[in-house]
C-alpha cells in the first residue's frame, strides 16, 4: 500500500506533534509512506530525528496554485493509493486523481474545504456528530484516536523551578487563553491549602492570571513556566494532571498524564468527557466550578490509595486504547479497508 500525508501547518501543536508521530510510527509498517510539509515547519526537525525526511513545499496560502502543482507532481511520481490531509491549507491545495482522498480533523472546521475528500477522519466521536450535523454522510468518516509521547524521561527537579521538594504539586498545561479555563483553577488553587501549582504556557491572559494571583495571594504557590518542550519531564515531577478547559475538542494532555501515570482531575468539557469515566480513570467536575474544581484536586492529593486506583485504571485503558501499536493498527486497517473499498 502506498499512502502521502500532507501537512500544511508553520505551527507546533496537537495536530502537527501527532502527525509527526504517526508518520514515524508508519515508517516501522511496510506501508510505503511519503510526507509532504510546509518548507521550515517546526515538524521538520521532529520528522528528521525519528527516521523520516519529509518532501517541503510552499503553502504560502489555501488554495496555492503553486503547491498545488507541486504536490501534483509528486503525487504523479509516487502513484498513491491513498492522500491524507491534516486541516484545511493542505486540503484546499490537494488535487484530484486516482486515489482516495481523505482529510483528518481534530477540531470543528468549516467543510467548505473538504468536499472533494472521499472521506474524513476525526479523534473524537464528538467530531463525527458534528460532520454528521453539518450533513456529511456518516459512512464517510471514520473515528481514529490520538497516540502520545511514550518515552520515559527524568523528572525536572523541582529546586529548578523554586518548588520545595516535600509540597503537592499540580500541573497545567496550555495557551494562555480564555478557553482553558486558567482562571477558574487560580480561584480553585485558593481552595486547595498547601499545593503548588505548576503552569505551563503562554498566551494573551498572562498578564491578567498574574494579577489574579496577586489578588488572591498565591504569588507564592502558582509558578508561570512560561512555553515548555518538556510535558513529560514535568508531569514525571508533579503529584496530578489538571484541565480545567472551557473548550477542549480532544485533551491530548489527559492521555499524556495517563502516559505518565498521574491522576488527572478535569472539567466536563467535550473532550475530557469522551475519555475519562469519572471515579475510574480521573474525576470531572463541572465546568466553571472552582469549588468543585478544587474538591476534586484536594480529594487525589490527600487519598492516594484512590489516586492510585485512577492511576492503574487509566494506564491500562490508555495501553488498550490510545497506546501507539494500538492506534497505529487502527490506522493501517482503516487504509486497507479504504482502499479494498475502492478496488471493489
Amino acid at each position: 500500500m502506498r499512502i502521502i500525508q500532507v501537512m500544511g501547518s508553520d505551527k507546533r501543536g496537537g495536530a502537527e506533534n501527532f502527525f509527526s508521530r504517526l508518520s514515524i510510527a508508519l515508517s516501522h509498517t511496510d506501508i510505503a509512506q511519503e510526507v509532504v510539509i510546509r518548507h521550515g515547519a517546526p515538524c521538520r526537525d521532529d520528522l528528521l530525528a525519528g527516521g523520516v525526511t519529509p518532501v517541503e513545499l510552499p503553502f504560502l496560502f489555501s488554495g496555492d496554485p503553486l503547491s498545488r502543482f507541486l504536490l501534483g507532481r509528486r503525487i504523479a511520481r509516487f502513484k498513491p493509493d491513498l492522500v491524507m490531509t491534516w486541516m484545511s491549507r493542505a486540503t484546499s491545495i490537494l488535487p484530484v486523481g486516482p486515489f482516495l482522498r481523505v482529510a483528518r480533523l481534530g477540531g470543528y472546521y468549516d467543510l467548505k474545504y473538504y468536499r472533494r475528500c472521499h472521506h474524513l477522519v476525526a479523534n473524537t466521536e464528538e467530531i463525527i456528530d458534528y460532520l454528521v450535523n453539518k450533513g456529511w454522510p456518516r459512512d464517510r468518516t471514520s473515528y481514529l484516536p490520538n497516540f502520545v509521547d511514550e518515552v520515559a524521561v527524568a523528572p525536572v527537579t523541582r529546586a529548578g523551578l523554586a518548588t520545595p521538594a516535600d509540597v503537592p504539586v499540580i500541573l497545567a498545561l496550555g495557551r494562555l487563553h480564555s478557553d482553558k479555563a486558567f482562571d477558574v483553577l487560580l480561584d480553585a488553587m485558593a481552595l486547595v491549602p498547601g499545593a503548588h501549582l505548576w503552569l505551563a504556557g503562554e498566551g494573551p491572559l498572562e498578564t491578567d492570571l498574574k494579577a489574579q494571583c496577586a489578588r488572591l495571594g498565591l504569588d507564592g504557590r502558582v509558578h508561570f513556566l512560561g512555553w515548555r518542550t518538556d510535558s513529560a519531564a514535568l508531569l514525571a515531577a508533579s503529584d496530578c494532571l489538571v484541565c480545567p478547559s472551557r473548550v477542549e475538542p480532544l485533551g491530548n494532555v489527559i492521555l499524556e498524564g495517563w502516559v505518565q501515570r498521574r491522576p488527572v482531575v478535569a472539567a466536563a468539557s467535550t473532550g475530557p468527557s469522551g475519555l475519562i469515566e469519572s471515579g475510574r480513570t480521573g474525576l470531572l467536575v463541572p465546568m466553571e466550578d472552582a469549588p468543585a474544581l478544587a474538591g476534586a484536586l484536594n480529594r487525589v492529593l490527600s487519598d492516594r490509595p484512590f489516586a492510585d486506583g485512577l492511576v492503574a485504571a487509566a494506564h491500562a485503558h490508555y495501553r488498550a486504547t490510545f497506546s501507539r501499536e494500538a492506534v497505529v493498527a487502527k490506522y493501517l486497517e482503516f487504509f486497507q479497508r479504504m482502499v479494498s473499498r475502492c478496488a471493489e
